[in-house]
């Protein structure tokens, strides 16, 4: 169990062990065809994942598809119908919460509003059978790791959310476990709050090495904090990717248009030279596309492209733009300016009836290289921004 493991210093615990190059390869945490069900919905659906040591990595997807229920199958709370659950190579999947080298910190921080802050992070290690003089070091040891040192004796409902969430932290990684599971843990701060947390679970999981694993349905924190993806819909994993990897090559269309925002055209390729593809659409008139690595095999594709990949002009793009002749451009009439600080977003409304949006830095702090609703413009964008789909 994770109590069991050996005492260290707090140096040798907050030191990040360097990873060894024969280590990089064995995963983990090994999940193998894993099914659960509940009735007759299958809320979990042969999914296989490796997870590496010391790795941060975010179970990403929306309300539903069953990312919850693999964190409670990896946490002991729930049992699989079939598979494996391996845990540096032994099998914990009917293993009980409390003997496995797991802990998970809840989405409502579950915290015992009788206890004080120092009495709800030695909470676990009491039940371990810890001894007094270890626990109060250990508790000293998570206080000044979360910082919040001169708060062990208020109560929960002395604490702000942020304070609350730390507590919640620090009890679940008191027992050191080897994995710390993560429910939607920062879903009741602002926003604010949100984004400087996300930096501190950052740096501390990178001083502990500790592997954790988040669920979350926000894309934005899941690419923030996470080294590797998985998104899921419908109980299966769609796509295993680093943040750069999901968003530049989704594997399909549905991955294309969950993970940000995007622009998407069906249309058929009509022609295929030096690495080029011609693409007649039905509503973007012809566009040519870099293709992908993997040989298209299907006439009928998708291309898609991300909103700061099009860019607006008056005339199109500039004379010494690369390739320029190979410049996808689409003309149209601005429908919708929306002004975020350091983006501006737009809508346009091309001659054949579809929208495009596009996204463009403000590097100015005047509205001169801005654009106006009903204004005239060329959205262009390169052949190398394209993304070609086939599922």
């Amino acid at each position: 169990m994770a109590e069991d493991l050996p005492e260290t210093g707090a140096d040798a615990v907050l030191s990040r062990p360097e990873p060894q190059a024969s280590d990089a390869d064995i995963p983990l945490l090994r999940i193998d065809a894993v099914v659960k069900n509940f009735g007759a919905v299958r809320a979990v659906d042969r999914l296989s994942l490796d997870i590496r040591a010391g790795e941060f990595f975010a179970l990403l997807g929306p309300s539903g598809c069953g990312k919850t229920t693999l964190l409670r199958m990896l946490a002991g709370f729930e049992t699989p119908d079939e598979g494996r659950i391996l845990l540096g190579g032994k099998d914990i999947a009917r293993v009980l919460p409390h003997e496995r080298p797991v802990n998970m910190m809840f989405q409502n921080y579950a915290l015992f509003p009788h206890l004080n802050v120092r009495d709800n992070i030695a909470f676990g290690l009491k039940r371990a059978g810890m001894r007094r003089s270890q626990r109060v070091a250990r508790v000293a040891e998570m206080v000044a790791l979360v910082k919040l040192d001169g708060m062990e004796k208020r109560k929960p409902g002395q604490l702000s959310g942020g304070q609350k969430q730390r507590v919640a932290l620090a009890r679940s990684l008191a027992r050191r476990p080897q994995v710390l599971l993560l429910d939607e843990p920062l879903a009741a701060l602002d926003k604010k709050l949100r984004e400087s947390t996300q930096l501190e679970l950052m740096e501390l999981q990178r001083r502990l090495g500790t592997t954790f694993i988040i669920v979350t349905h926000d894309q934005e924190e899941a690419m923030t904090v996470a080294d590797r993806i998985g998104v899921m819909d419908a109980g299966r994993l769609e796509q295993v990717a680093t943040p750069r990897e999901l968003y530049e090559t989704p594997a399909s269309r549905w991955i294309a248009g969950f993970v940000g925002d995007i622009n998407m055209f069906e249309g058929q390729v009509e022609t295929r030279e030096a690495n080029r593809l011609t693409i007649s659409t039905g509503n973007a008139g012809t566009i040519v596309a870099a293709e992908p690595r993997r040989p298209v095999g299907k006439p009928v594709v998708c291309v898609a492209i991300r909103p700061e990949k099009v860019k607006l002009s008056r005339r199109g793009p500039v004379s010494d733009a690369v390739n320029a002749h190979s410049i996808n451009r689409l003309e149209g009439v601005v429908t919708d300016v929306s002004y975020l600080g350091g983006l501006t977003t737009y809508k346009v409304k091309l001659d054949s009836g579809a929208v495009v949006r596009s996204s463009m830095a403000n590097t100015t702090r005047t509205d001169i290289d801005a654009y106006s609703v009903s204004q005239r413009v060329v959205a262009w964008f390169a052949p190398d921004d394209c993304v070609v789909l086939e599922q």
